[in-house]
């Protein structure tokens, strides 16, 4: 009763990919590694605060924000932010 056999384990594995399915289960294993990756690359800029930063090229301001009225519906998709 104490711990479980692997025969125990992989029956979990198999009821878990019935449930979740594959391309679930690889799409969390993806938005997990982003996120990791994520948190390195802010651990690493937290790091090197005491670094003077690189002067680099002034980008344009981006445009104003569209009008917007009260009760007016946008649509539009979300775009993941990138590093250039």
């Amino acid at each position: 009763m104490g711990s479980f056999s692997i025969w125990h384990w992989l029956v979990v594995l198999i009821i878990v990919l019935l449930i979740f399915g594959t391309k679930k289960l690889r799409n969390l294993g993806a938005d997990l590694g982003g996120a990791v990756k994520g948190f390195k690359d802010g651990i690493k800029d937290a790091a090197g605060e005491d670094k003077p930063a690189e002067p680099t090229a002034a980008a344009p301001p981006p445009p104003p924000p569209p009008q917007v009225t009260t009760g007016q519906t946008i649509e539009g998709e979300i775009r993941e932010k990138t590093r250039s």
